[in-house]
């Protein structure tokens, strides 16, 4: 009797040892998704192609809106946006306002210090965006040259890489409220540096804009969704995600809706 009550008792103990265990392997954010039945996805509503917010209607539309939506349908939870940019990326993840950042982020060395990623699901090169009337920027070979003004977007990965790259022209960051359209309107800068979503904003809206693209592969970023650490289970559930659009075509067909075919890695 003594020796059942013992192996009764062993047998509990260790049941409660692997609930707990699986309870802890879930981790805290697919816990709180699970529970909670609610997705929170940062996003960066000014993103064209991607996560981009209509100024006049006020909608969302691009290839993570959409993959988003069927993130959340999926997980059969209700999909809450919260809103973001590449400067507050980490912040947001970290303190917990989003559970997910799904906007096109580039996989960064000083991010992947920060963050987790899933499997590539785009890449971009770096592109110049510059006016048809600018007679100093006719091909990528004149961008850096002595007097040549090139703009980054603050917090994007063209700031670091450009500012290693640029020998002779002088590098002007970009914060916000003011933009890279704005001050090359302004003439302030000659050229403003960025990737092929972005651009397609500009060919696709500003009869003005001009694409100067590197002749030879310049710096290609792979682009994930990011998640915060400590979370591996939540890591591979993003990850079968992306995988499982791979190979399903939702990601060609979501690439396809918004132009970016290009640059879909669908391997």
């Amino acid at each position: 009797m003594k020796t059942t009550a013992a192996f009764a008792a062993v047998a509990l103990g260790a049941a409660i040892a692997l609930t707990l265990a699986a309870s802890a392997h879930a981790g805290p954010v697919q816990d709180r998704v699970t529970t909670g039945a609610s997705l929170r996805v940062c996003i960066w509503p000014d993103y064209y192609g991607v996560t981009f917010r209509s100024p006049r209607t006020q909608q969302l539309a691009g290839i993570d809106i959409e993959l988003s939506q069927a993130f959340a349908a999926d997980l059969g939870v209700k999909l809450v946006y919260v809103d973001s940019s590449f400067p507050k990326l980490i912040d947001d993840l970290v303190a917990d306002r989003c559970d997910i950042a799904m906007f096109a982020i580039g996989v960064l060395p000083q991010r992947q210090q920060a963050l987790r990623f899933s499997q590539p699901y785009l890449q971009s090169d770096i592109y110049g965006v510059t006016t048809r009337s600018n007679r100093a920027i006719r091909s990528w070979a004149d961008i850096d040259k002595p007097g040549v003004q090139v703009a980054v977007q603050a917090g994007t990965f063209m700031e670091p890489v450009m500012a290693a790259g640029l020998k002779q022209a002088r590098l002007v960051v970009v914060r916000p409220p003011q933009t890279r359209e704005q001050e090359l309107e302004a003439g302030r800068v000659d050229v403003f540096m960025t990737d092929y979503p972005y651009s397609r904003r500009l060919l696709d809206n500003a009869d003005w804009a001009r694409l100067v693209a590197p002749p030879t592969p310049y710096h290609v970023l792979p682009y994930a969704y990011a998640v915060k650490p400590g979370d591996d289970d939540w890591l591979r559930r993003v990850d079968d995600f992306v995988a499982r659009i791979k190979r399903d075509g939702r990601l060609e067909a979501a690439a396809k809706h918004n132009g970016l075919s290009e640059i879909a890695v669908s391997k």
